[in-house]
């Protein structure tokens, strides 16, 4: 699947052509991978465990190298150059930080390799120490410094010698939740600030969503789709996507009638509902996707107008604060979500006989899984 950029005018900065990547011979970790990113974005690689998102990375970087195909970094092509004359900033999860050195010296450390002269790698020492808010902590040794800290200092060392992209793989991971979502915000800010390229690699959905000014979702080696937070969440193309970006309800069902992009699908218990017909694979089974937000349940007496209209059992109602989802037993599926602002779960009891309503619109037929 080709996952190239909008062509414009301005040449991307990095492009993958045709680029496959096998260790063994026999199995493609990276497969026909395509893709352009252009200056100044930022592009995050989302997938599971084994989908191919940190090799892709890796050859980027100069520590793979590809199989089959080549990787352009500003039209020239690069799939032999060593990694230290890509130009590329780093940030890994461990953060990688030379333990004997002060923050100062780590960051002083590229810029020396590079032969800057003394007087400039003060000054853009001190520059980076700004950006991430550290000068306090200049001549303390790592080992003495919190995991955010820790990670504010790789982050300036990416940074201080002005590369043209950065890499950063799982950088977040060891920290927990509360920092985590915080320095999410404070990688953004850095990013929006200094006009980087920013290629980021994480299994965290909610991370990508968070970040991200695109997403390329990746599964078995291939991107099943590259595109914004708000495409990828609101018009999946396939059930992979769907379900791996955000909550997602799914009904299995078989076409019976289609009409352009609408169709009609028959569910297990026999129930008809209207639909767009997304995948072109959905011609017999298919899958539904629904948000849970999507959903509404009704009044008993409610018309639900156009609306597709289920009844079904309320199972549990599970309690997330500034939300509820209220999980409900419908023919074919035992988890199906609706989401329930605050107060909208009061006079709701487990075991109640309920019914919901969702628009054709909203209901989007993918292909079977």
């Amino acid at each position: 699947m080709s996952a190239a950029a909008d062509t414009s005018a301005e040449p991307p900065l990095v492009r993958f052509e045709d680029i496959d990547k096998t260790y063994d011979g026999e199995h493609l970790v990276v497969r026909s991978l395509n893709l352009d990113i252009s200056r100044g974005e930022f592009l995050t690689l989302l997938g599971p465990s084994g989908s191919g998102k940190t090799t892709s990375l890796m050859m980027l970087a100069g520590f793979e190298t590809p199989t089959d195909g080549e990787i352009y970094l500003n039209g020239k092509p690069i799939r032999n150059m060593p990694p230290h004359r890509r130009n590329i900033g780093m940030v890994f999860q461990n953060y990688a930080l030379f333990p004997h050195m002060t923050v100062a010296e780590n960051l002083a450390f590229p810029l020396q390799v590079r032969r800057i002269g003394r007087a400039e790698t003060a000054e853009r020492v001190a520059r980076a120490m700004a950006m991430v808010k550290l000068e306090a902590l200049a001549q303390r040794h790592p080992g003495q410094l919190s995991g955010g800290q820790q990670q504010r200092v790789a982050l300036a060392r990416a940074l201080v010698f002005n590369p043209q992209l950065v890499l950063m793989d799982e950088p977040l991971g060891a920290l927990d939740k509360r920092l985590r979502e915080h320095m999410q915000m404070e990688i953004k800010r850095l990013h929006q600030d200094t006009g980087i390229t920013v290629v980021y690699v994480t299994h965290d959905q909610s991370e990508a969503l968070t970040m991200s000014d695109r997403i390329a979702v990746f599964n078995d080696g291939v991107i099943q789709q590259i595109a914004a937070p708000d495409t990828l969440y609101e018009r999946p193309v396939n059930s992979f996507v769907a379900n791996f970006i955000g909550e997602n309800n799914t009904l299995s069902g078989q076409v019976e009638h289609r009409e352009g992009r609408h169709g009609t699908v028959r569910l297990a218990g026999g129930e008809l509902v209207e639909a767009l017909l997304i995948s072109p694979r959905a011609n017999g089974a298919t899958a539904l996707s629904i948000r849970p937000e999507r959903v509404r349940l009704l009044a008993p007496d409610a018309d639900p107008g156009t609306d597709n209209r289920l009844s079904g059992r309320l199972r549990d109602i599970v309690y997330l604060g500034d939300h509820a989802l209220a999980l409900l037993d419908l023919p074919g599926t035992t988890d199906f979500m609706v989401r329930l602002q605050a107060g909208e779960q009061a006079g709701l009891t487990r075991g109640q006989d309920v019914t919901i309503a969702f628009a054709a619109e909203h209901c989007r037929a993918l292909d079977p899984v």
